[in-house]
């Protein structure tokens, strides 16, 4: 398309997963059963932490909403994926691109933050555990949930409404879902500031969340070095083992999409850490806290036969 204006496109054109017409069944179905197992995974991690009464603690109230914010951006993206697959029409209308962007924007930069939280919660755990219930209160775990939710919904706000107050030049989307990055290219003038304003933003939010995690577990590294019990040092890392996990999937591919430089058009390497922290680390994450997780176990037990009686 022409470089005419559009100041309000009636449907905005993907760019589809693979272009090859042979591939398309078989990543609907590679798709499909990935979300399947996401949403499984998160719902289960949610319904047994809400029920189980033994999992009413500090450290499970994070992981239920670390559950919410996977499924959350999963949901955001993949149902209108999968549909596309089966009409074969790469599609999404203007509206619906703006509301995927602003929830997927509130859902993964709220993830970033609730993993510092998640990484006190276990520095106060190991480092102050006489007094664990009383710092990690109930008001203080629903402050250190509840800000990052306000500023992160502030954000998509201020990042979908100056893109979809702005004249579009194209409906040609060089993404596989509404990215505020790949959008802000799509724009007739001010596209190249509303995309650095987006890097800034997101530079920061990575940078300074990684140092709050990092600094939380230094000082848990230097209370377990002055452990004299071989078996409280090996009791402290277990705690800490899933959330590390979790950290270093998620940075990891978080690093790779939002702190490289950015292009109009998305390299192999976008595409590919996109599906995987889109996607794929949603569905680990309630697996890594279930694996050689006792606790989850037997509250999985607990609830099975409760409602099978």
């Amino acid at each position: 398309m022409g470089r005419q204006n559009l100041t309000v496109p009636i449907d905005i054109i993907l760019s589809p997963v693979s272009s090859l017409p042979e591939l398309q069944l078989p990543l609907f179905w590679i798709f499909f059963i990935i979300y399947a197992l996401t949403v499984m995974g998160n719902l289960g991690m949610i319904i047994l932490t809400k029920l189980d009464s033994h999992l009413h603690t500090p450290m499970y109230f994070f992981i239920r909403h670390l559950a919410y914010m996977d499924l959350g951006d999963a949901t955001a993206i993949y149902p209108k994926m999968l549909l596309n697959f089966i009409t074969g029409q790469n599609t999404i209308s203007y509206h619906a691109c703006a509301l995927q962007m602003a929830l997927f924007v509130v859902f993964i930069v709220s993830e970033l933050f609730i993993l510092p939280a998640m990484a006190y919660d276990r520095y106060v755990a190991i480092c102050n555990p006489l007094h664990y219930n009383i710092i990690m209160s109930q008001t203080r775990c629903h402050v250190l949930v509840g800000i990052p939710y306000l500023y992160c919904t502030m954000q998509a706000l201020l990042f979908t409404s100056k893109i979809f107050t702005s004249t579009f030049c194209t409906n040609l989307l060089s993404h596989f879902y509404c990215d505020n990055i790949s959008v802000s290219f799509m724009l007739c003038s001010n596209g190249p500031d509303i995309a650095s304003l987006i890097n800034r933003f997101a530079r920061f939010n990575v940078i300074s969340t990684l140092l709050a995690v990092l600094l939380s577990y230094l000082m848990i590294l230097l209370a377990i070095c002055r452990m004299h019990s071989a078996e409280g040092r090996t009791k402290a890392f277990s705690t800490c083992a899933s959330h590390l996990t979790v950290v270093v999937v998620f940075y990891g591919t978080v690093f790779f999409m939002y702190v490289q430089p950015k292009s109009a058009q998305p390299s192999v390497i976008d595409l590919l850490s996109s599906v995987l922290y889109t996607l794929v680390v949603p569905m680990l994450n309630p697996l890594i806290y279930s694996i050689r997780n006792k606790e989850v176990k037997n509250a999985f037990y607990r609830v099975f036969w409760k409602f099978k009686v």
